[in-house]
């Protein structure tokens, strides 16, 4: 086996993975807005893409445009993961981030700047638990960049106690169900170059694909309940149990959308009322009674969502309901919340801590 691998591979994509643009000879167009990107194929650097075979792992990489390939041992990456449990009691230091959307640079900027990494951009929250509530596909042109490192962050957490979790929102849902109508156009290369659909690459033959398939979509933290988009009383109008909701959720992944969207139960957990589509807190509409009405039947007291875009983390309903996606998407600026022994602030990309 090729010694980098078998000695490193926890930061093998250190050394793939980056995105440079320069000129050559085929290029792709999207017209974003006012804006119109340009991708040249020679600039193209992305993977790895591990695919799982009967005897071996297929790695690709691309690098400047060209697709390099490696096979190696199967038991070089983990090809099977088990969920881990959706409930946890007595954390003093949680963190939440959301809607990354590909925005790699940033993203880490903002996690290192809140010492939640340290200055090498690994693990830094000792026994706290970081929540990413969902949205790192799409719109972004390091996408794997960022799903790579969760992967290997979570390890880094969980050997001092700590605990990552990267909740699945509409986005992740959308690619693994083949809706890939808002990739970055260098991923457009990249299925041309490997003759694979952007779904394809996260497939249950692919130990991206395996391992996103293994994450929840609710968690609940102390008396905080974490999720993309929100919990409606529509929602609620069947039995919760948190536990059977994410294996729910993870069953419909492979669910074919088309065939299966009149069907009750996948209009209960994806349709725009379910808990990774749902922007009801933000309407004008919605009360007070409202939110205590589904804050009580859940015996909770905080639920934490992103999805819905706002310039900064925001509380609302007298900081029963705090709205994480902080429009990082757009690569400017982006916060996190932080909750620290059943305090609630905000911490700005620049690392300054903000109450509300």
């Amino acid at each position: 086996m090729n010694t980098f691998f078998k000695n490193n591979l926890l930061y093998l994509l250190g050394f793939f993975l980056f995105l440079a643009c320069k000129q050559g000879p085929e290029k792709t167009f999207q017209k974003s807005d006012q804006e119109i990107i340009l991708i040249d194929t020679l600039s193209v650097n992305d993977g790895p893409y591990v695919f799982i075979k009967p005897h071996n792992l297929a790695i690709k990489n691309i690098v400047k445009g060209n697709v390099i390939s490696e096979t190696v041992a199967l038991d070089a990456f983990i090809t099977n993961f088990t969920p881990s449990i959706s409930v946890y009691k007595n954390i003093d230091t949680i963190v939440a981030i959301s809607d990354i959307h590909g925005q790699y640079d940033l993203g880490l900027k903002i996690l290192r700047n809140n010492h939640v990494l340290d200055l090498n951009n690994h693990w830094n929250l000792g026994k706290g638990h970081l929540v990413i509530c969902g949205d790192v596909f799409d719109k972004g042109a390091k996408v794997t960049d960022f799903l790579w490192f969760i992967y290997h962050l979570e390890k880094q957490a969980a050997s001092v106690g700590g605990r990552v979790h990267f909740l699945l929102g509409n986005h992740e849902f959308m690619i693994l169900q083949n809706d890939c109508s808002h990739i970055h156009p260098t991923y457009k290369i990249t299925e041309k170059l490997l003759h694979k659909t952007y779904s394809e690459l996260y497939g249950t033959d692919t130990v991206l694909g395996r391992w996103i398939r293994s994450k929840a979509t609710l968690l609940k933290i102390n008396d905080n309940l974490f999720m993309h988009g929100g919990i409606s009383e529509t929602f609620l109008k069947e039995r919760f149990d948190i536990e059977s909701i994410n294996n729910h959720f993870r069953k419909l992944i492979d669910f074919n959308p088309i065939t299966h969207k009149e069907r009750s139960s996948y209009k209960r957990y994806l349709g725009k009322k379910g808990p990774v589509w749902y922007r009801g807190y933000f309407k004008k509409k919605f009360s007070n009674k409202k939110i205590d009405r589904i804050l009580n039947q859940l015996n909770i007291q905080h639920i934490i969502v992103g999805h819905t875009s706002q310039k900064e983390v925001k509380q609302l309903y007298n900081h029963k309901i705090y709205a994480v996606d902080s429009s990082i998407k757009n690569g400017e600026y982006g916060e996190i919340l932080l909750i620290e022994n059943g305090n609630y602030s905000r911490g700005t990309m620049h690392g300054e801590r903000l109450g509300f």
